[in-house]
Protein backbone atom coordinates (compact mmCIF):
# COMPACT_ATOMS: atom_id res chain seq x y z
CA UNK A 1 0.00 0.00 0.00
CA UNK A 2 1.18 3.52 -0.79
CA UNK A 3 2.04 5.65 2.24
CA UNK A 4 2.78 9.34 2.30
CA UNK A 5 3.75 11.03 5.53
CA UNK A 6 3.13 14.68 6.29
CA UNK A 7 6.84 15.38 5.89
CA UNK A 8 6.87 13.60 2.52
CA UNK A 9 3.94 15.77 1.48
CA UNK A 10 5.79 18.91 2.56
CA UNK A 11 8.85 17.76 0.60
CA UNK A 12 6.75 17.07 -2.51
CA UNK A 13 5.10 20.49 -2.27
CA UNK A 14 8.48 22.11 -1.80
CA UNK A 15 9.89 20.27 -4.80
CA UNK A 16 6.96 21.28 -7.01
CA UNK A 17 7.17 24.90 -5.84
CA UNK A 18 10.90 25.02 -6.56
CA UNK A 19 10.30 23.54 -10.02
CA UNK A 20 7.65 26.18 -10.71
CA UNK A 21 10.04 28.88 -9.50
CA UNK A 22 12.63 27.63 -12.00
CA UNK A 23 10.07 27.58 -14.81
CA UNK A 24 9.02 31.17 -14.18
CA UNK A 25 12.57 32.44 -13.70
CA UNK A 26 13.65 30.80 -16.98
CA UNK A 27 10.59 32.12 -18.81
CA UNK A 28 11.27 35.64 -17.54
CA UNK A 29 14.90 35.41 -18.66
CA UNK A 30 13.98 34.01 -22.08
CA UNK A 31 11.37 36.71 -22.67
CA UNK A 32 13.72 39.46 -21.41
CA UNK A 33 16.35 38.37 -23.95
CA UNK A 34 13.70 38.31 -26.70
CA UNK A 35 12.53 41.79 -25.66
CA UNK A 36 16.08 43.13 -25.90
CA UNK A 37 16.58 41.57 -29.32
CA UNK A 38 13.33 43.04 -30.65
CA UNK A 39 14.25 46.50 -29.32
CA UNK A 40 17.70 46.30 -30.93
CA UNK A 41 16.12 45.13 -34.20
CA UNK A 42 13.70 48.08 -34.21
CA UNK A 43 16.59 50.48 -33.50
CA UNK A 44 18.61 49.00 -36.38
CA UNK A 45 15.64 49.39 -38.73
CA UNK A 46 15.18 53.01 -37.59
CA UNK A 47 18.90 53.68 -38.16
CA UNK A 48 18.61 52.21 -41.68
CA UNK A 49 15.54 54.39 -42.28
CA UNK A 50 17.36 57.52 -41.12
CA UNK A 51 20.46 56.71 -43.19
CA UNK A 52 18.40 56.03 -46.30
CA UNK A 53 16.38 59.22 -45.80
CA UNK A 54 19.50 61.36 -45.35
CA UNK A 55 21.14 59.71 -48.37
CA UNK A 56 18.05 60.37 -50.49
CA UNK A 57 18.28 64.07 -49.54
CA UNK A 58 21.97 64.30 -50.47
CA UNK A 59 21.84 62.23 -53.63
CA UNK A 60 18.83 62.11 -55.80
CA UNK A 61 17.69 58.66 -56.58
CA UNK A 62 14.63 56.57 -56.22
CA UNK A 63 16.35 53.51 -54.63
CA UNK A 64 17.21 55.49 -51.46
CA UNK A 65 13.64 56.75 -51.14
CA UNK A 66 12.30 53.23 -51.55
CA UNK A 67 14.83 51.88 -49.02
CA UNK A 68 13.80 54.56 -46.51
CA UNK A 69 10.11 53.77 -46.98
CA UNK A 70 10.61 49.98 -46.70
CA UNK A 71 12.82 50.30 -43.61
CA UNK A 72 10.32 52.67 -41.97
CA UNK A 73 7.48 50.26 -42.73
CA UNK A 74 9.45 47.33 -41.31
CA UNK A 75 10.37 49.31 -38.18
CA UNK A 76 6.75 50.30 -37.66
CA UNK A 77 5.55 46.72 -38.15
CA UNK A 78 8.14 45.31 -35.75
CA UNK A 79 7.33 47.89 -33.08
CA UNK A 80 3.58 47.40 -33.49
CA UNK A 81 4.00 43.62 -33.16
CA UNK A 82 6.19 44.11 -30.09
CA UNK A 83 3.52 46.27 -28.45
CA UNK A 84 0.68 43.94 -29.46
CA UNK A 85 2.35 40.85 -28.00
CA UNK A 86 3.15 42.65 -24.75
CA UNK A 87 6.48 41.03 -23.99
CA UNK A 88 7.30 43.45 -21.17
CA UNK A 89 4.10 42.56 -19.33
CA UNK A 90 4.92 38.88 -19.65
CA UNK A 91 8.44 39.41 -18.34
CA UNK A 92 7.08 41.33 -15.35
CA UNK A 93 4.42 38.69 -14.64
CA UNK A 94 6.93 35.82 -14.71
CA UNK A 95 9.46 37.74 -12.61
CA UNK A 96 6.85 38.65 -10.01
CA UNK A 97 5.60 35.07 -9.81
CA UNK A 98 9.16 33.70 -9.57
CA UNK A 99 9.91 36.16 -6.78
CA UNK A 100 6.85 35.09 -4.78
CA UNK A 101 7.64 31.41 -5.35
CA UNK A 102 11.25 31.92 -4.22
CA UNK A 103 10.03 33.39 -0.93
CA UNK A 104 7.68 30.45 -0.47
CA UNK A 105 10.52 28.00 -1.22
CA UNK A 106 12.53 29.68 1.51
CA UNK A 107 9.62 29.18 3.91
CA UNK A 108 9.41 25.51 2.90
CA UNK A 109 13.15 25.10 3.60
CA UNK A 110 12.64 26.73 6.98
CA UNK A 111 9.72 24.41 7.78
CA UNK A 112 11.69 21.33 6.77
CA UNK A 113 14.63 22.45 8.89
CA UNK A 114 12.38 23.01 11.90
CA UNK A 115 10.80 19.60 11.38
CA UNK A 116 14.22 17.97 11.15
CA UNK A 117 15.30 19.69 14.39
CA UNK A 118 12.10 18.54 16.13
CA UNK A 119 10.98 22.08 16.95
CA UNK A 120 7.37 21.63 15.79
CA UNK A 121 4.53 19.42 16.87
CA UNK A 122 2.18 17.70 14.40
CA UNK A 123 -0.53 20.39 14.60
CA UNK A 124 1.98 23.16 13.88
CA UNK A 125 3.41 21.23 10.94
CA UNK A 126 -0.04 20.70 9.45
CA UNK A 127 -0.97 24.34 9.94
CA UNK A 128 2.23 25.63 8.34
CA UNK A 129 1.93 23.16 5.46
CA UNK A 130 -1.60 24.37 4.75
CA UNK A 131 -0.53 28.02 4.99
CA UNK A 132 2.30 27.42 2.53
CA UNK A 133 -0.05 25.63 0.13
CA UNK A 134 -2.40 28.61 0.28
CA UNK A 135 0.52 30.98 -0.37
CA UNK A 136 1.53 28.97 -3.44
CA UNK A 137 -2.01 29.23 -4.79
CA UNK A 138 -2.07 32.96 -3.99
CA UNK A 139 1.15 33.40 -5.99
CA UNK A 140 -0.85 32.45 -9.08
CA UNK A 141 -3.65 34.95 -8.46
CA UNK A 142 -2.12 37.15 -11.11
CA UNK A 143 -3.11 36.20 -14.61
CA UNK A 144 -0.91 34.96 -17.42
CA UNK A 145 -3.65 35.59 -19.95
CA UNK A 146 -1.53 36.21 -23.03
CA UNK A 147 1.15 33.70 -22.10
CA UNK A 148 -1.07 31.01 -20.55
CA UNK A 149 -0.47 28.43 -23.25
CA UNK A 150 3.31 28.93 -23.14
CA UNK A 151 3.24 28.88 -19.34
CA UNK A 152 1.33 25.59 -19.26
CA UNK A 153 3.61 24.03 -21.88
CA UNK A 154 6.73 24.61 -19.77
CA UNK A 155 5.06 23.82 -16.45
CA UNK A 156 3.79 20.38 -17.45
CA UNK A 157 6.15 17.40 -17.86
CA UNK A 158 7.05 16.45 -21.43
CA UNK A 159 4.58 14.29 -23.34
CA UNK A 160 7.13 11.58 -24.05
CA UNK A 161 7.81 11.14 -20.34
CA UNK A 162 11.53 11.77 -20.74
CA UNK A 163 11.90 13.54 -17.40
CA UNK A 164 14.63 11.69 -15.59
CA UNK A 165 13.60 10.88 -12.00
CA UNK A 166 17.24 10.63 -10.90
CA UNK A 167 18.05 14.12 -12.16
CA UNK A 168 14.90 15.44 -10.46
CA UNK A 169 16.06 13.89 -7.20
CA UNK A 170 19.54 15.31 -7.71
CA UNK A 171 18.17 18.80 -8.33
CA UNK A 172 15.96 18.47 -5.26
CA UNK A 173 18.97 17.44 -3.19
CA UNK A 174 20.89 20.48 -4.44
CA UNK A 175 18.44 22.88 -2.78
CA UNK A 176 17.92 20.92 0.42
CA UNK A 177 20.26 21.14 3.39
CA UNK A 178 22.50 18.05 3.71
CA UNK A 179 20.50 16.68 6.64
CA UNK A 180 17.33 16.62 4.51
CA UNK A 181 18.78 15.19 1.32
CA UNK A 182 17.48 11.83 0.24
CA UNK A 183 19.50 8.71 0.64
CA UNK A 184 17.70 6.89 -2.15
CA UNK A 185 14.89 5.74 0.14
CA UNK A 186 11.60 7.56 -0.23
CA UNK A 187 10.62 6.86 3.39
CA UNK A 188 13.20 7.94 5.89
CA UNK A 189 13.46 5.72 8.92
CA UNK A 190 13.45 8.55 11.46
CA UNK A 191 10.48 10.59 10.31
CA UNK A 192 9.83 13.12 13.10
CA UNK A 193 6.11 13.28 12.32
CA UNK A 194 4.07 10.11 12.92
CA UNK A 195 2.04 8.74 10.01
Amino acid sequence: MFRLSVVDHVRLNFDRTSQNYTVHAQAAERLAVLTSRVRIGVLVLLAVTAAAAVTSLIESGRPFQIAAAVAALLAFGAHASYLAVGLEGRVDAHRACAHRLWLICDRYRSLLGEIEDGLLDRASILQRRDELSAQVHAAYDQSFALDQQAYESVRQPPENGSRDPDSSQESRDEILPPSLQSDGDTHRGQDPVPH
